[in-house]
């Protein structure tokens, strides 16, 4: 059996749960937290958090200081954070349900069914982020404190 094919860009559902836990894990502690540190405590790679954490602060959703007392800051109240927010700062070009477009060739056959499926992706898209819509960091932070 063959093997599936991944994603080819970096932010991909792995990125999306590991930036969802950092951000939870910030929201419960004010101060600055380094990449090392947030990077262990979600059994991580501090490259991977950097990589993250760049995406997040370009989208004001983090505040970046450099330097020895530096760190990640949480920049907006937890409330306000919704997950659609954090899928929307991570996500590039392609969607979730990418993997349907590209099954398809670009053959005759293959074209037709990327424009039957254009319309069907693009509704996942929005009802993925409607879903998303609903949840937000403080929601998080309230199930893991619960």
């Amino acid at each position: 059996m063959k093997k599936a094919k991944t994603h080819h860009c970096f932010f991909n559902n792995k990125a999306f749960g590991l930036a969802v836990q950092a951000l939870v894990f910030m929201s419960d502690n004010p101060n600055r937290h380094p990449s090392t540190h947030i990077a262990e405590h979600l059994c991580s790679e501090a490259t991977l958090i950097r990589r993250i954490m760049a995406r997040l602060a370009q989208e004001n959703l983090v505040e970046v200081r450099e330097g020895r007392d530096g760190g990640y800051l949480l920049k907006k109240p937890p409330e306000t954070v919704t997950l659609a927010d954090i899928y929307q700062c991570l996500q590039t070009e392609l969607p979730l349900c990418e993997g349907m477009m590209e099954s398809t060739g670009d053959h005759a056959w293959g074209l037709q069914m990327q424009e039957a499926f254009s319309d069907v992706a693009e509704e996942m898209n929005q009802s993925l982020l409607g879903i998303l819509r609903k949840y937000t960091i403080a929601d998080f932070v309230g199930k893991i404190n619960a």
